[in-house]
């Protein structure tokens, strides 16, 4: 099977199996584990802040941000289609209490002027904007990298009304390597980053959320409340370490991958695909002449997984364990499928 389901699809290559078996361990909640301390502390270098805590999942160092920046009742701004809202089980209303004042992106970037818009008055009968959440590659807008001086903008915005600005990062490895700007020029302009270690690096598990120090001392507390504290983690954070110093420079395959099966498929009959629109590793897939999930089945059967994005859109993300000549197969293979 050619698996274009996710970039969390990726398995551990054998260098890293190695990494791994051989890591040094100890209770990661007592604050004891080398290799995840040393996971922690190259993070925040290369994101330049002060300091990183590892967490289970992206879901939740994005959750655990918003629950450290907030207090039950007050509000964050975020995009209409960004990851903290649309896909993560409701949990800045359940985990913090905190309601979303949404902003209708393109493509998942919105301005500072569209902030300003929505920023309440002062006055008790409305909740109080506490933080703005950007998402950097923007999943749903097609893994969509926001320019530097669009980050600027809205940061601005967010200062002028003393507000703080988090970044899921989940991707932020992709949106580095296709910008060209180091990941600490994008983080700067954030209070607190979330980035993943599980999707385009292929590490098999984890993410990490980074600041000042005294934020991260407070997302530890959130991050054990939550149940997300471990005790041998190295042996996974092991993983996530041998990924950021093997595996970042090679997302640029995965992009170039990505553009060559968006001008496989474009203008095949049924299809709707603009390769421009391609920045990173996600495809966006229109179907025209049958419903999304009927083509992802039909794909199936013939040998490619892909993921239905809604009722018209196929999502394909190209990652680690699909090679150049594989992305040749897939593009056959639609072909043929749509033939028949």
């Amino acid at each position: 099977m050619i698996d274009l389901r996710s970039d969390t699809v990726t398995r551990p290559t054998p260098a890293m199996r190695r990494a791994m078996a051989e890591a040094d361990v100890g209770d990661d909640v007592l604050g004891d584990d080398p290799t995840v301390r040393a996971l922690e502390a190259r993070t925040a270098d290369l994101l330049g802040k002060e300091a990183a805590v590892y967490m289970p999942s992206g879901t939740m160092t994005n959750q655990v941000a918003i629950r450290a920046w907030t207090e039950p009742g007050d509000e964050i701004i975020l995009e209409a289609q960004g990851h903290s809202y649309f896909y993560e089980s409701g949990g800045p209303a359940a985990l913090s209490g905190v309601t979303c004042r949404l902003i209708e992106g393109r493509r998942g970037l919105f301005t500072g002027e569209q902030v300003r818009e929505v920023l309440r008055p002062a006055n008790d009968h409305f909740p109080r904007t506490k933080l703005v959440c950007v998402e950097n590659t923007h999943n749903r807008g097609g893994g969509t990298v926001w320019p530097l001086d669009q980050i600027a903008d809205v940061e601005a915005a967010a200062r002028d009304a003393g507000l703080r600005t988090h970044l899921d990062g989940a991707r932020l490895w992709n949106a580095s390597v296709a910008s060209g700007v180091p990941e600490a020029e994008i983080a700067r302009h954030f209070d607190s980053v979330s980035v993943c270690f599980s999707k385009g690096l292929g590490a098999p598990v984890g993410s990490a959320l980074a600041g000042d120090a005294a934020f991260i001392d407070g997302a530890r507390r959130f991050r054990k409340m939550f149940g997300g504290g471990m005790r041998q983690a190295g042996i996974l954070a092991a993983g996530a370490l041998y990924a950021l110093e093997h595996h970042r420079d090679r997302l640029a395959e995965d992009h170039a991958n990505a553009r060559r099966l968006a001008e496989g498929l474009a203008g095949a009959a049924g299809l709707a695909v603009d390769p421009d629109a391609v920045e990173t590793n996600i495809v966006m897939v229109g179907t025209t002449d049958v419903t999304a999930s009927d083509l992802v089945e039909r794909l199936r059967a013939a040998g490619v997984l892909v993921l239905p994005r809604d009722a018209e859109t196929i999502r394909a993300v190209t990652n680690l364990n699909v090679s150049a000549s594989q992305i040749e197969e897939a593009v056959a293979v639609f072909a043929a499928v749509l033939a028949a």
